[in-house]
């Protein structure tokens, strides 16, 4: 963890909106949907061992949050309902996440719409 890194001051976790809310002692504040966090999981099996080993998630649209556990004091650990646990979201990692929130959303929506996946609309809460 870096020494200047921004640490959270508040995790509230809204699972019917399917959203965690993330307040930073930098004054930052991130509205996160869970299928935004799944497909950018930090975890080897989303992301890889290496470069270019990256996997697209599809079908991601409804994913939810049930569990938040903290790792140590610099990182929590989300569980989501389609069985996904093994991402260390760092508190770095969730910052980065949430400055870059559009482009990186962005950058996954056109990765979808590459490879031929519709999204299809969230089914109501």
């Amino acid at each position: 963890m870096r020494k200047n890194t921004a640490r959270p001051t508040d995790i509230k976790l809204h699972q019917k909106s399917h959203l965690l809310e993330i307040a930073f002692d930098d004054g930052s504040h991130f509205n996160f949907p869970c299928e935004y966090l799944r497909a950018y999981s930090p975890s080897a099996e989303v992301r890889g061992h290496g470069p270019g080993q990256e996997v697209l998630q599809v079908g991601k649209e409804n994913v939810n949050i049930t569990q938040i556990e903290p790792v140590g004091s610099y990182a929590v650990c989300l569980f989501f309902d389609d069985g996904h646990n093994t991402g260390i979201y760092s508190w770095d990692y969730l910052h980065n996440l949430g400055a870059n929130q559009e482009q990186l959303w962005n950058e996954y929506l056109a990765r979808l719409e590459k490879a031929g996946h519709k999204r299809k609309p969230k089914a109501p809460a």
